[in-house]
């Protein structure tokens, strides 16, 4: 439902985030840097604690259900972002983007992928004040993501340029090589355009992508396009340094698909059970509402992402933890079969040479 939040706080919050948005972008574009463990922690820690708090906020302005709606939509966003870094890690490593650059890139991208979400989000607003029925749409979408991630059909390892992209390449001449951060250069004597532009829009238009799945599954949860949006930015600010602090942690996550797919399968149904209890599809029911069927409140909700969540990475970190005895373990194994080898052939080659000397030793004492 859309709540009836005071103007006033959502165009204060909504300032704030700009400000904090171009706060953070002016730090790194003063200093670029490959962040330490540390420092990534402390912010993920800083976005977290913000998130907490604003939802909080929420809750003491607007009420408990507003805030609860935040919470459970924060949750997922930032849950599918994760998924997200995947796909990011694998365009650093196809434009071979310079450590130093790859802060500044994730956030000028994470900015485009604002901008363009919050397009998709006023015009879905739109669409489902005017259509109630885009929730059976929305719903079987999203129970059909769900399946692709749990059969494998979503296979990030396979990412290739977009269209967007490509038609960059066709209009604007692009550089073969990186000067710093700067998005002109000289190359062969004539000025193009460095592949960090093409980077920043292959960032930002794959997220976009990548709203398709989240924004209905937000939508499931909450249909007040602020609450949608403020998810929206608040998954996506801490996710700069969420992926400095995963790094090669995100191979650990081999079961993260199937909490996604739990999630996004919960609220696709939670979708199609509003959209019939709100029913106005004449083919159904003779277009009247379906009041015998539950709605899903916001509290379950809650409880199915963290549970979801907990579980497939207790069940990762488990898993890759078994895995990693069972390396070490042949791994030691190996070794003293080697060395078991080398021993056994060190005794045999040693043989004759005792022999020899046993049969030499009698001739030696008896030649005085």
């Amino acid at each position: 439902m859309v709540h009836e939040l005071p103007l006033w706080f959502e165009w204060a919050s909504l300032s704030a985030l700009g400000v904090l948005l171009l706060v953070d972008l002016f730090v790194v574009g003063r200093r670029p840097h490959v962040p330490s463990m540390r420092e990534s922690a402390l912010w993920v820690g800083f976005y977290v604690a913000l998130a907490l708090a604003f939802g909080a906020i929420v809750g003491a302005v607007g009420g408990a259900a507003p805030a609860g709606e935040f919470y459970a939509g924060w949750l997922t966003e930032y849950s599918l972002s994760v998924d997200n870094l995947f796909v990011f890690v694998i365009i650093m490593a196809r434009f071979a983007v310079p450590k130093e650059q790859q802060q500044r890139v994730l956030m000028v991208g994470i900015i485009v992928a604002l901008v363009l979400r919050g397009a998709f989000i006023l015009a879905g607003a739109a669409v489902l004040e005017q259509f109630v029925w885009v929730f059976y749409l929305f719903g079987a979408f999203l129970v059909y993501t769900a399946i692709k991630l749990v059969t494998g059909g979503d296979d990030a390892e396979e990412y290739q340029e977009n269209r967007a992209v490509r038609l960059l390449r066709r209009v604007l001449p692009i550089g073969t090589r990186y000067d710093g951060g700067r998005l002109r250069t000289v190359e062969d004597g004539r000025k193009v355009f460095t592949p960090l532009v093409v980077v920043f829009l292959a960032i930002g238009s794959t997220d976009l992508l990548f709203a398709f799945d989240s924004i209905p599954a937000i939508f499931g949860l909450t249909q007040d396009p602020f609450i949608v949006f403020t998810t929206n930015v608040f998954a996506l600010m801490g996710l700069r340094q969420l992926y400095f602090l995963l790094g090669g942690l995100l191979e650990r996550l081999v079961y993260l698909p199937i909490g996604l797919a739990v999630i996004l399968g919960f609220i696709g149904v939670k979708l199609v059970l509003e959209a019939l209890h709100e029913n106005t599809v004449p083919f159904i029911n003779g277009g009247e509402h379906l009041e015998a069927v539950p709605t899903v409140p916001i509290w379950l909700s809650l409880v199915v992402i963290v549970g979801a969540l907990l579980v497939t990475t207790v069940a990762s970190l488990l898993r890759t933890r078994a895995q990693g005895a069972v390396a070490s373990r042949d791994v030691a194994a190996d070794a003293v079969e080697g060395a078991s080898t080398v021993e056994g052939r060190s005794t045999a080659e040693a043989e004759p040479v005792d022999a020899t000397a046993v049969g030499d030793a009698p001739a030696t004492r008896d030649a005085p």
